[in-house]
């Protein structure tokens, strides 16, 4: 019965790692990897008879690559970031509340295959775990289908999330504006509301930011230093497209 049980359990993971691949519509061509990629070190421990191997070394696999691919991105996207900011963005994405949160995006917690005392102690949501998985889902994703696959995976799930500003806390645009403004020495930045609007304890503030007098961006936020950074990055924005 205990082994019926188990086949059960197994079939349904199958179930489980067929569905996912359908879901991303990524087709692994060596699906040992895909497990390993979701495989616990307290799983293995746990079932030694079977020739199982954890995700730690895809892990680090993964983490390199993934270093790599958002670089590349960054350097692309901003190239009038300096050295500097591009680390602290890099760090922002890279690390684990995002990867834990692109982890729950795609429901990786149902997957990973855990020991008995680390599936009793909650460790199918903890944090470390989750962001250890997705990286190393990134390896398995670079070793059996390419770069080029991993780019793709990362243009679905991360890339847009950069491009909607969701690491903009990190990023300092009126610093880039006033660089590229002092580098080709073409004017004066002023910054000035143009409205202030709800309640007091939700105020919502419109701003514009202006070159000799030329609206060159505006920006909408809870406090006037978000709407100068939303402003600034505006700016940007058009001053890139011209």
């Amino acid at each position: 019965m205990r082994k019926n049980g188990n086949n059960c359990r197994q079939g349904n993971m199958e179930h489980k790692f067929r569905q996912f691949q359908e879901k991303t519509g990524f087709q692994f061509r060596n699906e040992k990897l895909l497990k390993q990629a979701f495989t616990h070190s307290s799983y293995v421990n746990e079932h030694r008879r079977k020739p199982n191997e954890d995700n730690e070394r895809l892990e680090f696999l993964g983490d390199a690559v993934l270093e790599l691919t958002i670089s590349n991105f960054l350097f692309s996207k901003y190239p009038m970031m300096s050295e500097g900011e591009l680390t602290k963005l890099r760090a922002a994405i890279v690390c684990e509340p995002s990867l834990v949160f692109f982890a729950n995006s795609l429901s990786f917690g149902e997957l990973v295959l855990l020991g008995k005392g680390e599936e009793m102690t909650g460790g199918r949501e903890r944090p470390a775990l989750l962001a250890d998985v997705f990286e190393a889902f990134i390896g398995a994703l670079y070793l059996d289908l390419g770069l080029e696959t991993v780019l793709q995976f990362l243009e679905n799930v991360v890339f847009p999330k950069i491009n909607e500003g969701a690491f903009s806390h990190v990023m300092d645009y009126k610093s880039q504006l006033q660089e590229l403004v002092q580098r080709n020495g073409v004017g004066v930045l002023e910054y000035r509301v143009l409205q202030e609007k709800g309640p007091a304890h939700n105020r919502e503030f419109v701003l514009i930011v202006s070159l000799d007098g030329k609206i060159m961006g505006t920006g909408t936020g809870k406090s006037k230093k978000e709407a100068e950074q939303l402003a600034a990055r505006h700016a940007l924005t058009v001053i890139k497209e011209k």
